[in-house]
């Protein structure tokens, strides 16, 4: 009725507990614990089945808005039903910031760690990410510029930031993370360089630096707009646009190798202004400052073109490692470093590194991203179900 059958169909396939139970009955029957990677290292290191409340993001039965185990009696809450893993099975959840136990002396001798430490309930990379970034509310997002791009916010109250999918867990206890997300996101990165960027690869080499730093060279090459070369950067679709396909529109004969590699930059944050915009809208919130992490973060030239796309300041922190920080700040308060998480941030984060728009290169992106990128997909749709629907090519 909703329109969701095909993602729901998805989900159940990707569900690896639906594949054990129907491929492997006599395993699913033998087995103790279904963990999440997180809830497996948690009892590696403290021989205990516990789990962080915030590392819960997966195919699972878990109920996102009262964070805790899903009632499979509660017919609002659809992954009991899209994943009927018997509670027995499942770990016992603890909220992030809480001590989960110690490393036994098993784990000190096949780690070398100390026995006795503390294991600290944390949280989701992305969840990580977000509380490294310093983000504590909604007047803040981050950009996370990793192989998945995203979106994302912290906030108080339980909102889905698309129809159906939920908010996750937050690090900050009692909090939730609403995000949106860019398949593939950075990733373009990545296939450029291995599809068309050999001879800056051979060039890197030679000059004993990294190829994404030949790549950042080739977006000085190119003006801001790539001479109306645009792309849509779905090279994988998602929930919201599923029948969405990656797109490269307006070639001329001007254009070169540096005009297709800054429209693929262009297009991420393009996409990441168009979530942040959603989330924003879904919200009724007002971001007022925006704070940029991940890989893709290390680059200079990346950061402002997003801040020419946005139109605002840019923030990134001492380090695009975030995801390391947020842990190690809940792992601070945990053991009294700091008697709580905004006096960790302000002793833990700090923002050296300021991109301020360009006044001309943010009314070229203005223009580009209003009268053409957000009108590509609805103008694509229809083109694309057709490729699907005369190649067979599959939907997800």
């Amino acid at each position: 009725i909703a329109g969701m059958r095909q993602i729901i169909e998805k989900l159940q396939r990707d569900g690896k507990s639906n594949w054990i139970k129907q491929n492997q009955p006599e395993i699913w029957k033998k087995t103790f614990k279904y963990l999440q990677i997180s809830g497996y290292l948690n009892y590696k290191l403290t021989g205990k089945f516990v789990d962080s409340v915030a590392s819960q993001i997966g195919h699972i039965p878990f109920d996102y808005k009262r964070q805790k185990w899903a009632n499979p009696a509660n017919k609002f809450v659809f992954s009991a039903k899209l994943f009927p893993i018997e509670k027995q099975k499942l770990p016992e959840l603890v909220p992030p910031g809480e001590i989960i136990g110690h490393v036994t002396s098993k784990a000190a001798t096949e780690t070398g760690l100390r026995e006795g430490l503390p294991v600290i309930a944390s949280g989701s990379d992305k969840g990580c990410e977000t509380l490294g970034c310093g983000i504590t509310d909604n007047k803040a997002v981050g950009l996370s510029f990793g192989t998945t791009a995203t979106v994302q916010t912290t906030v108080k109250k339980y909102m889905e930031p698309l129809p159906f999918f939920p908010s996750y867990p937050s690090v900050i206890a009692g909090h939730w993370n609403p995000e949106i997300e860019i398949f593939r996101g950075f990733w373009l990165v990545n296939w450029f360089k291995n599809e068309f960027a050999h001879k800056e690869d051979q060039e890197a080499k030679q000059r004993g630096i990294s190829t994404e730093k030949v790549l950042d060279e080739m977006l000085h090459k190119a003006p801001a707009g790539s001479m109306g070369l645009i792309v849509q950067p779905y090279w994988t679709s998602g929930i919201a646009e599923k029948h969405a396909k990656g797109a490269i529109i307006g070639f001329g004969d001007v254009h070169k190798k540096q005009h297709v590699y800054r429209a693929l930059i262009e297009g991420l944050i393009y996409a990441l202004r168009d979530g942040t915009e959603r989330l924003s809208k879904r919200g009724k919130m007002n971001f007022e400052k925006i704070v940029v992490s991940g890989g893709g973060s290390q680059s200079d030239e990346v950061c402002q073109i997003t801040a020419d796309i946005f139109n605002q300041n840019v923030y990134r922190s001492q380090t695009h490692e975030t995801s390391g920080l947020g842990a190690a700040i809940i792992s601070s308060v945990a053991l009294g470093f700091y008697k709580n998480i905004r006096e960790a941030i302000n002793n833990m984060v700090s923002y050296p590194y300021v991109f301020k728009p360009n006044d001309m290169n943010a009314q070229i992106y203005s223009r580009l991203y209003e009268d053409v990128y957000l009108k590509i997909y609805k103008t694509l749709e229809p083109l694309n179900k057709k490729i699907k629907e005369i190649t067979g090519y599959p939907e997800f």
